[in-house]
């Protein structure tokens, strides 16, 4: 089953670290990252940009209205996340540990991903489509 692993944290503090933290930080993430991609178990993983550089449409009216900024004020933001396959919620929570170690501070909220697009499901690594089933059987 794929697993979003969204990454939270205060952007304030992260966009205050010094370029030798952010590299060992980055370093010890693709350790990870890695390993996850030789199992075959990594999807796509983002860095989003800022929320300086986001852009809310409140669609709740007409015509939808554009804002400058994210959704929400909050302490922690959105700052990126991971696609993974496991078997299990127990298997996604063993990575978002694994990523915790390497990344301490803010928080990984873990959901299950339901596709709904017809388009094709992303590939991972060892296997043939759509990340739905384990690569090792």
């Amino acid at each position: 089953m794929l697993y979003a692993i969204l990454c939270y944290n205060q952007e304030d503090v992260i966009c205050g670290w010094s370029k030798a933290h952010e590299d060992g930080v980055m370093e010890k993430l693709g350790v990870v990252q890695e390993k996850l991609a030789r199992e075959g178990r990594l999807g796509p993983v983002a860095r989003l940009m800022p929320t300086t550089a986001a852009t809310t449409l409140r669609k709740d009216r007409e015509p939808p209205l554009v804002l400058d900024g994210p959704f929400a004020e909050t302490k922690e933001q959105l700052l990126g996340f991971y696609v993974v396959d496991c078997d299990s919620l127990d298997g996604a929570l063993d990575i978002a540990k694994d990523l915790g170690k390497a990344n301490p501070g803010g928080s990984y909220e873990i959901r299950p991903i339901a596709l709904f697009n017809p388009a094709p499901n992303p590939t991972f690594a060892g296997q043939e489509s759509g990340g739905q089933e384990s690569a090792e059987t």
